[in-house]
């Protein structure tokens, strides 16, 4: 099969197209045959090296398909169900076939279109898993700092569903985008502090942060309850400050809950490239510069 990811840890240079035999299921997992899969930061980033992965690897984490067969244990599923979940390792979904972990994998319903499916489990299922850690009330305010990003757009839209205000912070590129989706928009940088304060003069009742560094270390200050500062962007400086990170659940209740705030209206999956995997290339350079808007699909 046809499938693409790199050749060993580093830059783009490291990444190439492989024929590769088609996986088996283990225990707990399916295999499908691909029909769309997302493309994500955390890619770049495991190919980079960041998450210890050495390569040669397969890149890809969430994609939505077809089962064509089912490893052992596994209850739920028949061959030939439409579905969409989350690969094991956080690995091989730019695949023609790919396996997929049973338990962070949903049935995709009739209305939902492959490729909205395929963007669902990893940045969706974060700002899912986020809102539920923070358990903020209808009422609260939200700030996010980078609201523009994979993360940010969906946690905006999750959290106005909940009855949640939202300040984004993001670049004024995004303002309008994030307006759209009823967030409050404000520039990041020098000021930003002051920005907000404006923006809700009642202060926040908890930060999500997507960017870390200096900008996290800037916006904790807007939580005295520190239980209620989350990031998933800088693990060491969140914990020093007093905040954790985002514990991720990452099963099929969460997926099927996602399904059914799309089908609602209440979550666009902000599909805004469908590319074929000949493009896997160019479509992951475009996430890892940060000009993507919206989410990109690969097609095998």
């Amino acid at each position: 099969m046809r499938a693409y990811g790199f050749s060993e840890a580093g830059g783009p240079e490291r990444e190439r197209f492989f024929d590769l035999p088609v996986p088996e299921p283990g225990p707990g997992e399916l295999l499908v045959r691909v029909r769309a899969a997302g493309v994500n930061p955390g890619d770049w980033r495991l190919r980079e090296g960041t998450y210890g992965v050495a390569g040669p690897a397969v890149l890809g984490r969430e994609v939505a398909g077809t089962v064509i067969s089912i490893g052992s244990g596994v209850a739920g599923f028949s061959v030939g169900d439409e579905v969409f979940g989350g690969c094991p390792g956080m690995i091989g979904g730019w695949a023609e076939q790919a396996v997929v972990t049973a338990s962070f994998t949903a049935h995709r319903p009739a209305g939902l279109a492959p490729e909205a499916a395929a963007v669902l489990p990893v940045a969706a299922g974060t700002a899912h898993d986020a809102l539920n850690d923070l358990g903020l009330p209808p009422g609260a305010t939200l700030l996010v700092n980078g609201a523009g990003g994979g993360v940010g757009i969906p946690v905006v839209q999750l959290a106005r569903a909940r009855g949640i205000s939202v300040v984004g912070v993001a670049s004024p590129a995004k303002h309008e985008l994030l307006a759209g989706f009823g967030a409050t928009p404000v520039a990041y940088g020098d000021g930003v502090l002051e920005r907000v304060r404006a923006a809700a003069p009642d202060g926040v009742d908890g930060v999500f942060d997507l960017v870390g560094g200096a900008a996290l270390r800037t916006v904790a200050e807007l939580v005295e309850d520190r239980s209620k500062l989350l990031s998933v962007a800088d693990k060491p400086l969140v914990a020093e400050l007093g905040g954790r990170t985002v514990v991720r659940d990452r099963s099929t209740a969460v997926l099927d809950e996602l399904a059914r705030l799309v089908l609602a209206g209440e979550l666009d999956p902000l599909v805004k490239q469908v590319r074929p995997l000949d493009e896997a290339g160019a479509a992951l350079a475009e996430v890892e510069h940060g000009h993507a808007v919206g989410k990109i699909v690969l097609v095998p």
